[in-house]
């Protein structure tokens, strides 16, 4: 993997609840120059799409515990394409996931892919769950035809583990998040079988990759 092909592989993040739009264009403008993906909230897609069209857009459904109605969460995605997201990263519904309500998980999910012709990541926050849950819910997100599971929002008790992403790669490819702020760590989830890294560090992250390869 080289510089280019790891900043592509990187959803460089910027969702805390005190965003602003100066914030969104400062990661807009490090994925321009890197050439990463940003993820920004939800009401500053259309702006950040306007302002950087060159940049892959991902953005957050039912963020960030994934407990809204499924009818508000297929809403939220539709309005984030149009609004010109290329990627959504839904939150599914932990509790129901944790409580065994399968048919619900799966429903809510399938309700979003259905919605939007783009790619749909589904956010499992396994620092909630054991691992017989994490499995389960990868198969649910799987028969939901999702495209990506995700390991967590960064808003829970932890983040990614490199056992959590080698357990959901087995199932479907897996973005990890959430407490991810050099190449080392970031290494650590690719070789547990991570195909995308999503951090606010991102920028950091291809400087620290392409500092050891000039070492």
């Amino acid at each position: 993997m080289d510089r280019s092909e790891l900043a592509a592989r990187i959803d460089h993040t910027v969702l805390g609840p005190a965003t602003d739009i100066e914030d969104v264009r400062q990661v807009l403008d490090a994925c321009a120059d890197y050439g990463m993906n940003a993820c920004v909230p939800p009401c500053y897609v259309a702006e950040a799409a306007a302002y950087a069209p060159e940049v892959p857009i991902v953005t957050v459904i039912g963020f960030p515990h994934g407990t809204h109605a499924p009818a508000v969460k297929a809403v939220e995605a539709e309005t984030a394409w149009d609004d010109g997201a290329d990627e959504l990263d839904i939150v599914c519904n932990v509790g129901r996931l944790r409580a065994g309500e399968d048919d619900a998980v799966r429903e809510a999910i399938a309700e979003v892919v259905a919605a939007v012709p783009v790619p749909v990541k589904v956010v499992l926050e396994t620092a909630l769950l054991g691992d017989e849950a994490i499995d389960r819910g990868c198969r649910l997100a799987r028969a939901a035809d999702a495209a990506f599971v995700k390991t967590s929002t960064g808003f829970a008790s932890g983040g990614a583990t490199a056992e959590a992403v080698s357990r959901m790669a087995e199932h479907l490819p897996t973005k990890a998040s959430g407490g991810i702020g050099s190449w080392e760590e970031a290494r650590a989830m690719f070789d547990a079988g991570a195909e995308r890294i999503g951090a606010s560090s991102g920028a950091a992250i291809v400087e620290d990759f392409a500092a050891g390869t000039e070492d």
